[in-house]
């Protein structure tokens, strides 16, 4: 919450605001297998199953050894066959999870390319190489590229399988993310509720894909003040996951950052701090410590420390976590504009107004230009400046910022409409 009462910059967390960030979202992408057509071919097969596997598993490393191979073996096939493209699709979807992100588009790219040549433009594995694409966008904060290439993907999908086949709930749910991204929360839920009735009733209550867009759904009732409705899914999703995924996957990484986001929010900091700590320590060791999911897991923990106090405890996580994140991410992703926000809340709980002030100035150019001059994340940081002006007596700059703030902020505080 903004604490405009005590003239308090609001910190944000980056499994809780609407960023983009990792914590605060699942995403559906897809592993694409096809059967070969002759006996001698079974080496790739058994190699892109084996891969796959270790993929489901959270064994990156093995999953890209043989994926690796996967791909050298499809090669032998011809430059334009679909196995080599169900490879490349494979193998980038690992690299987008790794954080390499022009990797995994040169691969998707490729992929998409030849399966556009070899299929029909409506096929199923074209518009779920379209998906993948479009979700690497999304998380690199290219929404403009990726909303054509989700709709694509949905209505493709839709052609060829049917509205309630289960393979379209992947589009939708995504779709639905970025909407939700945009501060399009009506329509992100519309999709949401849609793709969860089609994944329950093919798959079961219990299944991964299901826990995936409860925790988006979750997510958004976070953001419409309605807690108790997201706690108890994230509970849901944190079982659901912890049976089929095990205890280390870094699956559960993201849903202890999302439950402990919402007791931070609560003020009940001991339960965020040990959710994650916990997260923390899943993320490093399955993803490495300069993966973009450990920047915003640093970024959370060190909000619990400011919240209680613990300034020295928090400073070095988020001078870390920034490092990270403009390293992997870039200088003009959503995420960076996260942590140069909590940053500068603390330089400025410090009093260190002149260095504050450059980092609010950041982060609100690069929320305008990759989220839009509306979106919720500018009203915060419009806030958060605001109390720098007000402190160093720009009242009148200081009002400008303020009024923006509340015009933003009215629009996205209304009750959601009834179903």
């Amino acid at each position: 919450m903004l604490k405009n009462e005590t003239q308090t910059p609001d910190t944000v967390s980056t499994k809780s605001s609407g960023t983009s960030g990792w914590g605060t979202i699942s995403f559906l992408l897809i592993v694409l297998t096809i059967q070969p057509a002759e006996a001698q071919q079974g080496d790739w097969e058994a190699t892109s199953s084996a891969g796959a596997e270790a993929y489901e598993q959270g064994r990156y490393a093995l999953a890209e050894e043989l994926w690796v191979q996967a791909v050298k073996q499809a090669e032998a096939f011809g430059p334009h066959d679909e196995r080599l493209a169900t490879s490349l699709n494979n193998l980038a979807l690992l690299y987008r999870i790794q954080g390499r992100y022009e990797e995994a588009e040169l691969n998707y790219r490729r992929a998409l390319n030849i399966m556009e040549q070899a299929l029909d433009p409506q096929h199923p594995n074209v518009a779920n190489t379209l998906n993948n694409l479009a979700e690497l966008y999304r998380v690199q904060g290219r929404y403009a590229e990726a909303e054509p290439l989700f709709k694509q993907a949905l209505m493709n999908m839709q052609m060829a399988l049917g509205p309630e086949h289960p393979n379209v709930a992947t589009p939708l749910n995504n779709l639905g993310l970025l909407y939700y991204l945009q501060g399009k929360y009506d329509e992100a839920e519309r999709l949401y509720q849609r793709a969860l009735r089609i994944e329950e009733i093919a798959l079961g209550m219990d299944h991964p894909r299901v826990a995936a867009i409860l925790n988006n759904l979750a997510l958004l009732y976070r953001v419409r003040k309605q807690d108790l409705r997201a706690e108890l899914l994230y509970k849901r999703v944190l079982t659901i996951q912890e049976k089929a995924l095990g205890p280390s996957h870094p699956d559960i990484a993201s849903t202890l950052n999302n439950l402990a986001g919402l007791y931070y929010h609560r003020e009940e900091y001991t339960q965020a701090e040990r959710l994650y700590e916990r997260a923390l320590a899943i993320v490093e060791k399955g993803l490495g410590s300069e993966h973009p999911h450990v920047g915003a897991s640093l970024n959370n923990l060190a909000l619990v420390y400011f919240e209680q106090g613990k300034k020295s405890k928090a400073k070095p996580l988020y001078e870390r976590a920034l490092t990270i994140l403009e390293t992997s991410l870039g200088p003009t992703h959503p995420e960076v504009a996260v942590s140069l926000n909590n940053l500068a809340a603390l330089y400025y709980a410090d009093g260190e107004y002149t260095r504050a002030e450059p980092l609010y100035q950041r982060a609100l150019a690069i929320q305008e230009e990759s989220l839009g001059s509306d979106h919720p994340l500018v009203a915060t940081t419009l806030h958060n400046y605001a109390f720098l002006l007000r402190k160093t007596q720009r009242i009148a700059e200081a009002e400008q910022l303020e009024s923006r703030a509340e015009a933003i902020q009215q629009r996205y505080t209304r009750e959601p409409r009834g179903r």
